[in-house]
């Protein structure tokens, strides 16, 4: 891989962990049942993309 891919991986991690991190705080802070599960399904799959961007390394 070129020092610019490994770059774009690097952010992409950084984005997909941020992602994550926010989600699982905005559940934390929701009220209503549905929305919170749908929330945290959203980071489990951020959490999933950023394992996935992690194994191109």
């Amino acid at each position: 891989m070129t020092t610019k891919e490994l770059l774009y991986i690097e952010d992409a991690l950084g984005h997909e962990k941020y992602f994550q991190t926010k989600c699982m705080q905005t559940a934390n802070q929701i009220q209503d049942a549905e929305l919170k599960t749908c929330v945290e399904q959203m980071a489990q799959k951020h959490q999933q993309i950023f394992q996935n961007f992690y194994a191109l390394l």
